[in-house]
């Protein structure tokens, strides 16, 4: 007997938002404060970029009081304080995703391939607690360590070296900031991926192994490509965050001797806007400096996605 001819496939109706929120309400109550959240905080408070185009005053019009087109653009492009800012937020910027980036990856891949789970759980506990620690404390740590008296001249002249003021020349604050910034994330970072590579089959690892791969080309041939999609995706969100280098650690460590190399545009923002209440050119450098970051991290997107495949959205 011939079997029966299916008929073509009925789809279900499709629900409307309404029928959707009154089904799933409370998913929905736990989006709402941090939606609320944003709105109030990210979204609201950029109605204020209007003042980079308009002259403010304290005490008048919260959205300025009269138009001056692109006068502080103008300003900040003509100061040469304000290139001297930038390529530092530039240099510091690169330097820190140059080497903070990779350093998360290569401790995971090296945790990865521990066989004792206790020393593998104090590694973690050790490198990630200074995640947890405060920006304050964190400086403060770095000042102790670095100071005249501070641990690092201590070994060095254990060692038969000289003194050396590393917060006090210009030229050491990238190695001291970049140095803490490793400290402090190295450890938040290889939690992430140690999360990745959880998700790689192993059948990929025997597969290998029968094809006579060593370890370092199954790293290569496997875990490297597994954990691809979160080393891009972190990737496009460190460019994203390229020119907003950490400002509260920088305005904690940093000191009039240090502006040559420390001085980044955040910092910079701080005292000519809050301090000099020059809140009009502030609002004009830092539209520039969010214009930047929105470019970076679009162009960074769409490279990943047309070279690797891989992208944000």
């Amino acid at each position: 007997m011939a079997a029966a001819r299916k008929g073509p496939r009925v789809r279900p109706p499709r629900r409307t938002w309404r029928q959707a929120l009154r089904r799933d309400w409370r998913l929905y109550t736990f989006v709402a404060l941090p939606l609320l959240f944003f709105l109030v905080f990210r979204y609201v408070p950029m109605i204020g970029n209007v003042i980079a185009f308009r002259r403010f005053r304290p005490g008048g019009s919260i959205l300025g009081e009269e138009w001056v087109g692109l006068r502080y653009v103008e300003l900040f492009i003509n100061d040469p304080a304000f290139w001297n800012v930038f390529k530092n937020t530039l240099f510091l910027g690169v330097l820190t995703l140059v080497v903070a980036f990779p350093l998360p990856i290569v401790l995971a891949l090296l945790l990865n391939e521990l066989r004792s789970r206790r020393f593998k759980r104090f590694v973690q506990t050790v490198s990630y607690l200074p995640h947890f620690m405060s920006i304050v404390i964190i400086a403060g740590m770095v000042l102790q360590i670095m100071s005249v008296q501070g641990t690092a001249n201590q070994i060095l002249r254990a060692l038969g070296a000289d003194t050396v003021p590393f917060m006090q020349r210009a030229e050491w604050f990238p190695v001291v900031y970049v140095g803490s910034e490793v400290w402090q994330t190295v450890g938040w970072g290889t939690i992430l991926y140690l999360a990745a590579l959880t998700q790689i089959d192993e059948n990929l690892y025997e597969a290998a192994r029968i094809d006579g791969a060593n370890r370092w080309k199954q790293t290569l041939h496997v875990t490297l490509p597994g954990i691809r999609p979160t080393m891009v995706t972190l990737l496009i969100l460190n460019i994203g965050t390229f020119m907003a280098v950490g400002f509260e650690k920088i305005l904690l460590l940093y000191n009039p001797l240090l502006y040559p190399s420390a001085d980044v545009i955040s910092t910079y923002l701080y005292r000519v806007g809050i301090l000099s209440s020059n809140f009009s050119y502030a609002a004009a450098i830092g539209l520039f400096e969010a214009l930047i970051g929105l470019t970076l991290i679009l162009s960074a997107n769409a490279i990943s996605r047309r070279a690797v495949g891989t992208s944000l959205w």
